[in-house]
C-alpha cells in the first residue's frame, strides 16, 4: 500500500476538517469493502487452530494432564486452560441447542 497525499485527493474543505483532528500525522483509512475475511480464513490458520484446539480438548477429556498437553503443544498451561474452557463453553452451547430442537 502506498501513501497518497491528502491535498492531492481530498477537497480543500474536507482536508481542513481532517486537519482539525490529525494535523501533520499519518492517517489510515480502511477500505470500504465490508466483505473482508476474518483473521486466518484466507490462509487456513483459523481452521488449523480449531482442529488443534479440539484435539487438545479431546485429549484432556480422555485423561491427558494440562502439563502433558502444555509440553506436547508447546503452549503455556494458561493457554491450555483457556482452550479447554472455550471448548467446554462451545460444547455446552451445542448441547443446549440440540436439546431445544
Amino acid at each position: 500500500m502506498k501513501y497518497v497525499k491528502a491535498k492531492d485527493v481530498l477537497p480543500k474543505d474536507i482536508l481542513e476538517m481532517v486537519q482539525k483532528y490529525v494535523d501533520g500525522e499519518y492517517l489510515y483509512i480502511p477500505r470500504k469493502d465490508m466483505n473482508r475475511k476474518a483473521w486466518g480464513e484466507k490462509s487456513g490458520a483459523k481452521n488449523i487452530l480449531q482442529v488443534r484446539n479440539l484435539e487438545i480438548y479431546e485429549k484432556y477429556s480422555s485423561g491427558t494432564t494440562v502439563d502433558e498437553l502444555s509440553q506436547e503443544y508447546y503452549l503455556s498451561r494458561k493457554s491450555i486452560w483457556r482452550i479447554i474452557s472455550q471448548a467446554k463453553h462451545l460444547f455446552s452451547k451445542t448441547k443446549q441447542n440440540r436439546s431445544r430442537d
